[in-house]
């Protein structure tokens, strides 16, 4: 016999999984540019969550889509935090880029252009990078960003408009150049 909360938890899990694996894995994408950690890392996401619902404490998650983005920052930074141990981080860290199906989801229009954004996104100080990713590519509203990085949305605005100031102003460099 299957206790009803065990299959309620287990559908809201899956739920969540179909849902947000996508952008949870765009999202540790774009913070290492590198697909194998990304995948790794997504796939870590949804094993702590499922460790944290599953666990005998009985612990409930009012956002479950904020509560994936927070536990993927964490495990990003514990990830920067560790020594690189492969001659590929280096190479990606150096500004090697990555070709093929890893740059599937650029716009195909302007991908020129969309490359060049997302090198200078990947420019800005982790604050800016964080709530530009998360407004514009993951189209978060600005309370749920807030609730992720666990500050209040006048913060996250005011990081959002200082964001899109340096990414100008990195990209006007840029077409000086």
């Amino acid at each position: 016999m299957v206790d009803v909360n065990k299959k309620k938890l287990r559908d809201l899990f899956e739920k969540s999984y179909k849902d947000f694996s996508d952008a949870i894995f765009r999202y540790c994408y774009f913070h290492t540019s590198n697909r194998e950690k990304a995948l790794d890392l997504s796939h870590d996401t949804f094993v702590k969550t499922w460790e944290y619902l599953s666990s005998e404490k009985g612990k409930e998650i009012d956002n479950i889509r904020a509560f994936l983005y927070r536990v993927a920052r964490n495990l990003i930074i514990d990830d920067r935090r560790k020594k690189k141990s492969s001659s590929l981080d280096n190479l990606l860290e150096n500004g090697f880029e990555i070709t093929g199906e890893e740059s599937e989801f650029i716009i195909k229009e302007n991908e020129f252009e969309a490359k060049e954004a997302l090198k200078a996104v990947q420019g800005l100080e982790e604050k800016y990078k964080d709530v530009i990713l998360m407004r514009y590519v993951e189209d978060m509203s600005v309370k749920d960003i807030a609730k992720i990085l666990d500050d209040n949305e006048n913060t996250v605005s005011v990081r959002i408009h200082r964001g899109i100031e340096k990414l100008k102003s990195i990209l006007g460099e840029n077409e000086k150049q």
